[in-house]
């Protein structure tokens, strides 16, 4: 290996091939983040060069590495460049294109000395051979050719290739250049020469060269940082074909034919927790993890993947690649098959449908091992599994219980139920799903969920994807598609963006009266909640939305127009009479009942928790909580512990709303607000009238106190608030 430190015309000045290997990734450099910077860098140079004349400023560019090619065409040495080909490809697209401009303006001594860092003399070419110093073997071999030898001047939307990212950096640079050139023409002369001076020797790289003998793998993964990030993918590509030239594999065979990661499909860029990153990055640390049964974060994907192979697996890079790529087109298959909003989905897709609308990625590595080449697991056992492992995620989405260690967990899953037969799978894997006790990873029990949805606010806690997704379910369930059903009802619906309909608008004060405060305070608490939402194939007109719910011109009668889901015959049945507070309570329970069979547990399954208490904190106990435990019954009179305030005081509403001064707000902070006239701390602002501080009840409520030793308490021992 020898390093040096050298320019444009160090690396480019020999005949030669420079060669960018089939594996490479594309070209990826773009305006703002590499052409537009390095310009500016080009021109200040070459601007200090006329101020200061002789000047020896320089600008580092970077590393690149190269290799020797253990054979080379007669005459001229071939180099594989390994690392750093976007920086060579962009010189080489800079060199050309101001040599265009100098031809283009009769500056030909100035041209000629660029052309010759960018094409080979013609007594080194052979037959065909384009005379480009820089060769390109992947996709982008066409664009880069047709416009480093399209004649000056170059008309960029004529070419074949003018959407290519190469073609667009070589007209950028042409453009700066011929401006910067004009913007003086008396001087022009000389601000080209600067130009030139600046663009062969004011340049710098290290360059590293390997024989052919050494690995440039090693070095290769100290400075991927460079430049563009490179990505999983883009590392265990090269390490892959670094594997196959081992085993004597034809790596452009294997390329073209095997290589799946070439597409629009996988070069997208999808969320993974705080990381952003390409699907094929993703998806080979997800294949990696349903392996190795371990949770591998996405910064350490590479490492893990090169352990693997040269430590675990114990097959060759060839037959590796052949089951990684099977796998891949499995998934792209099954996840553009989850897209299609109209086809009747079958299990495996319609998980993936419901993961993307949840935003999780965690399952997908136990798909991808219950679904490997060579398992022996049945289609009926797979789509247990995978149904237990989204109820387990749904479950605990619906409560909103934290999802950070659910990795984890996916990946010890797969390591405990490997090896499972056919017969025993879904059983090792529920009992391992039902054997979770902590808040973190606990399996929610079916009574947990009822409490939760029979008073959570639907409709504000969840987005409106995933209120779709769940309605969606609810509707397949009415169908006959989840529970105890005995037939299916067509087919399931589709995954249109249907209108989520709220049954009582929540405009409802002008059509829907009530008779006082603590029922208007009820009726808020309703609108929002499961049952009283629904779906419906387009939006209703605003007035038939907010007007009133029987007549000829109703609410619903409107829905019994628009009835092509079979959940809202069930709204229409119940509800001849009106439709109220009592009605949406019985209708949640009905919709709760149909996730509950959409997403199951096992017989007999609790979802008991050893560590409870640590799901409330004083950080996310709420005043609605309060009431629910039963520690601040609806009625209770709280007063102000500020002296400045001695007569304030207010009702405690459902769903831990108050009544002040006959107006009802949303929560004792809201109000404590207004007599303020700014924010505090209202867990130390109200106590019970003649009882204790709202924070003490939160204590008991965390403390796990019966709620009949809740109000009953005398304020004797209280701290007041101060009064400033």
């Amino acid at each position: 290996m020898k390093t040096d430190v050298t320019t444009p015309q160090g690396i480019f000045g020999m005949p030669q091939h420079l060669t960018v290997p089939i594996y490479q990734r594309p070209y990826v450099w773009t305006e703002d983040e590499q052409w537009g910077p390095l310009w500016g860098d080009i021109r200040r140079i070459a601007e200090y060069r006329l101020a200061q004349d002789a000047s020896a400023a320089t600008h580092f560019l970077g590393a690149v590495v190269t290799q020797q090619a253990e054979s080379a065409p007669v005459g001229v040495q071939e180099l594989l460049i390994v690392d750093g080909q976007q920086r060579l490809t962009t010189l080489q697209l800079v060199l050309d294109a101001t040599a265009a401009v100098f031809q283009a303006r009769g500056l030909d001594a100035l041209e000629g000395q660029l052309r010759f860092l960018t094409h080979n003399a013609s007594m080194f070419l052979g037959p065909d051979d384009p005379g480009l110093k820089l060769r390109h073997t992947n996709r982008d071999r066409a664009a880069f050719d047709e416009v480093m030898q399209a004649d000056p001047p170059i008309d960029y939307a004529g070419l074949k290739h003018r959407d290519s990212l190469l073609v667009k950096a070589h007209a950028y640079f042409a453009g700066r250049v011929a401006h910067w050139i004009d913007e003086q023409p008396d001087a022009a002369t000389a601000r080209a020469d600067a130009l030139s001076v600046a663009l062969q020797s004011a340049l710098q790289l290290v360059v590293i060269r390997l024989d052919a003998s050494e690995d440039s793998q090693e070095i290769f993964e100290t400075l991927n940082a460079r430049g563009t990030p490179l990505t999983a993918a883009d590392l265990i590509k090269n390490f892959v074909f670094q594997r196959l030239r081992l085993e004597g594999e034809d790596e452009a065979r294997v390329y073209r034919e095997r290589w799946p990661f070439e597409t629009q499909f996988w070069e997208e860029e999808i969320s993974v927790g705080r990381f952003t990153t390409t699907r094929s990055a993703v998806f080979l640390g997800q294949w990696l993890v349903s392996r190795v049964g371990q949770e591998v974060s996405p910064r350490s994907t590479f490492t893990r993947f090169k352990f693997y192979v040269e430590h675990e697996s114990k097959t060759s890079m060839a037959e590796l690649l052949a089951v990684i790529a099977e796998q891949a087109e499995t998934y792209r298959e099954l996840t553009e098959r989850s897209r299609d909003r109209h086809s009747d989905l079958d299990r495996l897709a319609m998980h993936m449908y419901r993961m993307s609308v949840a935003q999780s990625e965690i399952t997908k590595p136990i798909l991808l091992w219950l679904t490997e080449p060579g398992s022996s697991y049945s289609k009926a056992s797979v789509e247990r599994v995978i149904g237990v492992v989204e109820s387990w995620i749904f479950r605990r989405r619906l409560l909103r219980l934290q999802s950070s260690d659910q990795g984890r967990i996916a990946a010890l899953a797969i390591e405990t139920a490997r090896g499972a037969d056919d017969t025993d799978v879904v059983d090792v894997i529920e009992q391992f799903f039902a054997s979770q006790k902590f808040a973190s990873t606990y399996w929610p029990g079916d009574d947990e969920v009822r409490s939760t949805l029979a008073t959570e606010a639907f409709y504000r806690r969840f987005s409106q994807p995933m209120q779709r997704a769940v309605l969606q379910a609810v509707e397949d369930w009415y169908r006959g598609y989840a529970g105890a059903s005995p037939s299916k009802t067509g087919v399931r619906v589709h995954r249109d963006k249907q209108q989520v309909e709220h049954i009582l608008p929540r405009s409802w004060k002008t059509n829907w009266p009530v008779a006082d405060h603590a029922a208007q305070a009820d009726r808020d608490d309703h609108v929002n909640r499961l049952g009283n939402l629904t779906l419906l194939t387009g939006s209703l007109n605003a007035s038939v939305s907010n007007g009133p719910w029987l007549g000829e011109n109703g609410k619903r009668a409107a829905l019994h127009r628009h009835d092509v889901f079979l959940m809202n015959r069930s709204v229409l049945d119940r509800s001849g009479d009106g439709w109220d507070e009592v009605r949406i309570d019985e209708r949640t329970a009905e919709l709760t009942t149909a996730i509950l069979e959409t997403w199951p547990v096992p017989s007999g399954h609790r979802g008991e928790v050893v560590d409870r208490r640590s799901r409330l904190t004083k950080a996310t106990a709420s005043y609605a909580d309060l009431v629910s435990a039963g520690l601040l019954p609806v009625g209770t009179v709280l007063v102000c512990t500020d002296q400045r305030w001695p007569d304030a005081r207010c009702e405690v509403l459902p769903a831990g709303q108050v009544l002040y001064e006959g107006e009802v707000f949303g929560t004792p902070a809201a109000a404590a607000r207004r007599i303020r006239g700014g924010s505090g701390n209202a867990w130390w602002f109200w106590r019970v009238a003649d009882g204790p501080l709202l924070n003490t009840l939160r204590d008991r409520l965390l403390d796990g106190t019966p709620s009949n030793a809740a109000i009953s308490d005398k304020p004797s021992a209280e701290v007041p608030v101060p009064t400033a």
